[in-house]
């Protein structure tokens, strides 16, 4: 204890240079939390949206997303609902909502335009959150009318075909039979992915009238919600041998978008920490080396009272410790700042490539990451410390005593 604290005082004899190796280290850790942070905020929510989207689990007939059927729902599950109740037993799972995709054509009786749809549960819409930005109209009611099918529109599609809330539209699409079959729709709503390529195509019907416009009981897809996403794995592993062949395929496999986000940010933040690193270690060796050879007379004395190498080099690396302390410390405390200060300011990003609508910019200030940046902070410095130290400490006394 007595030495951390004469290295301490061993730093007071020069504020200036202490005062700015503890800045360059605050900077280096608010540029390295602050640019994770942001990372970790981009991973959470591509990785929220996705699994709300698609669920955390998807269960479909083996090769599902693999081949092509010849006919809608060639691949589809039987008796779902079986399957359903099966999951829906385990504690962990929030909800397990069946899904049918189809496609075909849709029409105002003037116009026609080709569309994608999805046939969901109507409870789907209160369960996933605010997946959707609904612009006029109203989700899907969860008890329909008998007199009429309500269908949810992107906007592109509603405004290429002149669509309002309230207006009947036609929907063809092939049978699993391979027949032409055709269903009137009322207008519910309209709303926007924020993809503008889904907004021209993309509609939501009920499930029990996508069944009744392919004439089928199957569905495409059974998506599995869980409380918590890390409990992903284990479900997986614990409910594959009772699925009977069945494919089980986490979030993750189909999420391409997380997956090459995160690919690139690790990329992109990864060399900007070895770029913080070095300008850390070239900064502190600098510092630690001016300060080794003003010193050197000290060194030789001490040397010279029986001080041995290694307890010199000690002095020198407590005091790259105690920059290193300091520096974290305002550093992170600067990141807690920026990060309350981002969320006070509100600041919206332009929309990301392919969409149409930006995103609140929120940084995270993760004590993990707090960890991990401090120690490898520390390490650069400490290494920096004893190379600078090591070659002021190879001077022989009598050098080292009569050193100008």
């Amino acid at each position: 204890m007595n030495k951390f604290k004469f290295a301490g005082l061993n730093l007071l004899r020069n504020q200036r240079r202490a005062l700015l190796s503890v800045s360059i280290i605050a900077i280096a850790v608010l540029a390295l939390m602050t640019s994770g942070g942001y990372g970790l905020y981009t991973y959470h929510s591509l990785e929220e949206s996705t699994s709300r989207d698609i669920g955390h689990i998807m269960v479909t007939q083996p090769q599902y997303f693999e081949q092509e059927p010849d006919l809608p729902l060639g691949n589809g599950l039987t008796q779902y609902e079986q399957i359903r109740q099966l999951w829906l037993a385990d504690s962990r799972v929030k909800a397990v909502q069946p899904r049918i995709e189809l496609s075909g054509l849709i029409s105002n009786g003037e116009n026609s335009s080709i569309f994608m749809g999805l046939g969901v549960l109507p409870n789907e819409f209160s369960l996933k959150g605010p997946f959707l930005t609904l612009e006029q109209g109203h989700s899907l009611p969860l008890q329909s009318s008998p007199d009429v099918s309500p269908i949810m529109l992107g906007k592109d599609l509603a405004r290429s075909l002149k669509l309002n809330i309230g207006d009947l539209v036609t929907l063809l699409s092939t049978t699993t039979e391979g027949a032409l079959n055709a269903l009137d729709f009322q207008v519910q709503g309209i709303y926007s992915t924020g993809i503008p390529e889904l907004d021209k195509r993309q509609i939501y019907i009920s499930l029990a009238d996508a069944q009744s416009l392919l004439v089928t009981d199957k569905v495409s897809t059974l998506s599995v919600f869980a409380f918590e996403t890390e409990s992903t794995s284990q479900l997986i592993s614990e409910f594959q041998p009772a699925m009977n062949g069945l494919e089980l395929t986490p979030w993750w496999q189909r999420a391409f978008f997380y997956q090459g986000v995160k690919s690139l940010y690790n990329r992109i933040f990864g060399v900007l920490g070895v770029v913080m690193a070095v300008v850390v270690f070239v900064a502190l060796f600098n510092t630690l080396t001016m300060s080794v050879t003003e010193r050197t007379r000290e060194i030789g004395t001490l040397a010279a009272l029986g001080a041995s190498s290694g307890e010199l080099i000690l002095n020198f690396i407590l005091e790259a410790l105690w920059l290193v302390i300091v520096g974290v410390l305002v550093g992170l405390a600067l990141s807690g700042l920026l990060t309350l200060g981002v969320l006070w300011a509100d600041i919206q990003m332009p929309p990301p490539p392919g969409r149409n609508q930006g995103y609140p910019l929120v940084i995270y200030f993760s004590f993990s990451l707090a960890a991990l940046v401090s120690f490898c902070i520390a390490v650069v410095c400490v290494l920096s410390s004893w190379l600078a130290a090591r070659q002021g400490v190879k001077k022989p006394i009598t050098e080292a005593l009569i050193y100008v």
